[in-house]
């Protein structure tokens, strides 16, 4: 019998272990959390605590525990417990006839990102697989969360429903639930508002330039949009937690809340918070479309590994197309305005070489290893599940879209998945997406998986946006610059080779990324100068090219090559028909 079974089968006769947490924060610029953990009713001789080492909605190992310290255990008397380290993420501590148990340890907290903790002298931000333990075969047991500020006016801010009679005192129904409800903490901004018949909270913090009337009003006719897709909200309240920082980007998504990091400074440029609003729309989105649509590796998640999954295309590559799409119908933007940032993604997507290296399905089971551990080949050897999984949702909307006359999209799609997988949260298979996608195409779309999911084919986007009177329109600089297969960037003082492509001029005559680029026959040439240089020369010419490679000054000959398209257009067909005129409008109208 397994431990997790008889602590399971010993709370049948026996009271159920209660579990609470206390989060202090007395030193806020000391970027450590102190934290409680009082466990009683304990029926075992030792007690086995695990850390999360990855956070739903972003699959990556990060090892949380690496920032765990000062860890120790007493009893009810304060007498201290037996405790060791079994592995990287996991404590054991004997309690043999000891049925109270507490555990404190500290959290360092200085990475200010959505999926992890920051904590200074201004707010306190946690993720619970980042902050807390969780007791294997207590994991569906309730949480009682209680939280001490280091101000009375610092402000708690989560979705977990708060203790009546108890001062900033949350419970959570269980382990996933702490885990999947961010806290907030601190000097923030806090706007109510109502969208959908229900109430909704932005918290801000950080400064800049964000207005919040305007981005409530814009977040309110996203949420408006998505819930008239999906025939209503699945929730009682939701939250969004905006982190303003200097460079920062990202999002994580949440059942009842999402987490957000933008540049404090880009709310006032109009494509800089359309940007943003997309970034809304993307986390809202998922609230339906993986955080209850979700695959069954999925369904129930593994804190302690990688949980592998050949569908993340769906998951964050429709969410991605849905996120371009959602303003236009919000009224956020026009449909040119999609069209022209549809037509941004098309170009980074045919100028990664990765695109012919790695299918779309292996892309989303190696995310653990590939998309958040980029490096100088990245581009040469993958591409993203974002990126590719968006153009294939455009082509499959486009399809669905031309076989039915608009009647039918991939707005059915997400709603049948919705109704046979999300309402009821039962994880969905790669088998059970596509009979979905291919009931509502009424097409068997068996080939179109085998070439764009398993396999490195081009994607067609001509063929697809042909019944929209549309096309693909590849444009090149008035001047072309031969092409080195070279990009190169001024960096710390130095003119730095960031990426080579493989297969290009460059990487044929032995350049790495990561050489400093010196010279071009010769004479100096610097990365701003580098394209201009290049229009004195033709493709068929040699140049010679001069870099340090490991601190090694080298020459080398280059055979320059054709100049490569330095953008990729949508634009209309000329003389289109009534009827792709028609379908085009009843895409976005």
């Amino acid at each position: 019998m397994t431990k997790a079974t008889a602590i399971a089968e010993s709370t049948t006769t026996q009271t159920i272990p209660t579990i609470s947490y206390q989060v202090a924060m007395s030193q806020p610029t000391s970027h450590l959390f102190e934290v409680k953990l009082v466990v009683k009713g304990w029926r075992s001789s030792t007690l086995d605590l695990k850390m999360p080492v990855w956070t739903p909605g972003s699959y990556l190992v990060r090892e949380y525990a690496r920032h765990v310290q000062d860890f120790y255990a007493e009893d009810a008397d304060k007498h201290s417990l037996a405790s060791r380290k079994i592995s990287k993420n996991h404590w054991e501590i004997t309690t043999e006839n000891i049925s109270n148990i507490t555990v404190c340890y500290r959290v360092f907290a200085n990475e200010l990102t959505v999926r992890t903790n920051h904590l200074d002298s201004t707010h306190g931000y946690f993720n619970g697989a980042a902050l807390f333990f969780y007791i294997p075969g207590l994991e569906h047991n309730p949480i009682t969360v209680s939280i001490a500020p280091p101000q009375s006016s610092w402000q708690v801010t989560t979705t977990l429903p708060s203790v009546p009679e108890e001062t900033n005192t949350f419970t959570a129904k269980d382990f996933d639930t702490l885990v999947d409800s961010p806290f907030e903490i601190g000097t923030h901004r806090l706007y109510d508002f109502e969208a959908g018949g229900k109430p909704h909270q932005l918290a801000i913090w950080g400064e800049g330039n964000a207005k919040p009337t305007q981005i409530i009003e814009d977040i309110q006719s996203i949420i408006d949009s998505e819930a008239d897709m999906y025939g209503g909200l699945p929730y009682d309240r939701y939250l969004f937690i905006l982190h303003l920082s200097d460079n920062g980007f990202g999002g994580l998504e949440h059942k009842d809340s999402c987490s957000l990091n933008y540049p404090r400074f880009s709310f006032r440029k109009r494509d800089r918070y359309e940007r943003f609003l997309q970034l809304v729309a993307h986390e809202f989105f998922h609230l339906w479309n993986v955080k209850r649509i979700r695959p069954k590796t999925l369904e129930t998640f593994d804190y302690e590994g990688e949980n592998y999954t050949t569908s993340l295309w769906f998951c964050e590559g429709a969410t991605s197309y849905y996120d371009l799409l959602i303003p236009v119908r919000a009224g956020i933007y026009n449909s040119q305005t999609f069209l022209d940032n549809l037509s941004k993604d098309i170009t980074k997507f045919l100028t990664i070489p990765g695109r012919k290296v790695q299918p779309l399905g292996e892309s989303s089971f190696d995310a653990w290893i590939k998309l958040y551990r980029r490096d100088a080949n990245s581009d040469n050897s993958q591409i993203s599940y974002y990126l590719k999984g968006e153009l294939v949702s455009l082509l499959l909307d486009l399809l669905i879209r031309a076989r039915h006359h608009n009647d039918r999209s991939l707005d059915e799609v997400m709603r049948q998945m919705w109704d046979r997988f999300g309402k009821s949260e039962i994880g969905f298979t790669p088998s059970g997406l596509w009979e979905v996608i291919e009931s509502v195409a009424e097409t068997d779309l068996s080939e179109f998986r085998d070439r764009y999911i398993n396999s490195t084919a081009e994607l067609p986007f001509d063929e697809y946006l042909e019944p929209f009177g549309l096309q693909i329109k590849s444009v090149t600089e008035d001047e072309p610059v031969p092409d080195t297969g070279m990009k190169v960037t001024a960096e710390n003082g130095k003119e730095t080779i960031k990426f080579v492509r493989s297969g290009s001029p460059a990487a044929i005559a032995g350049i790495d990324a990561g050489d400093e680029l010196l010279a071009i026959n010769n004479r100096r040439v610097s990365a701003e100068k580098l394209s201009d240089r290049l229009k004195d020369y033709q493709a068929g010419d040699i140049i010679l090219v001069s870099v340090f490679h490991q601190n090694e000054l080298r020459s080398v000959e280059v055979k320059l090559a054709e100049a490569q398209p330095s953008r990729y257009e949508i634009v209309k067909v000329e003389n289109p028909t009534e009827t792709q005129k028609q379908n085009l409008a009843g895409w976005l109208g």
